[in-house]
């Protein structure tokens, strides 16, 4: 399920039952518009067993300074509530992938 996280909505998904993915991005990032696709298919190959998230970083700031987020696009990885993985940059599906795989 691929979702946009706010910061209104955040602890909700970060506390939920299934594992959080939240790729922090803008609509000025080249490399942010490069790892959108990539979400949006890992978030219906992983249907049922993480949500996916895009927040973008203008719109909720407050997220970005909470998780010491410097650059875009960063991926951060929640089990439990809690933050256990952390991946900045882009890169290709498989290298998400294996970080997902890791957190079920």
């Amino acid at each position: 399920m691929e979702v946009e996280i706010t910061s209104e909505n955040f602890e909700n998904y970060k506390n939920g039952d299934l594992p959080l993915v939240m790729d922090l991005w803008a609509t000025w990032c080249g490399p942010c518009r490069m790892v959108s696709p990539i979400m949006s298919e890992l978030a219906k190959d992983y249907d049922g067993k993480v949500v996916i998230g895009k927040c973008n970083v203008e719109d909720n700031d407050d997220i970005a300074m909470q998780f010491g987020v410097r650059n875009i696009p960063t991926v951060l990885f929640f089990k439990g509530g809690q933050l256990v993985d952390k991946f900045v940059g882009a890169a290709a599906k498989e290298k998400y992938a294996e970080k997902i795989d890791a957190l079920l």
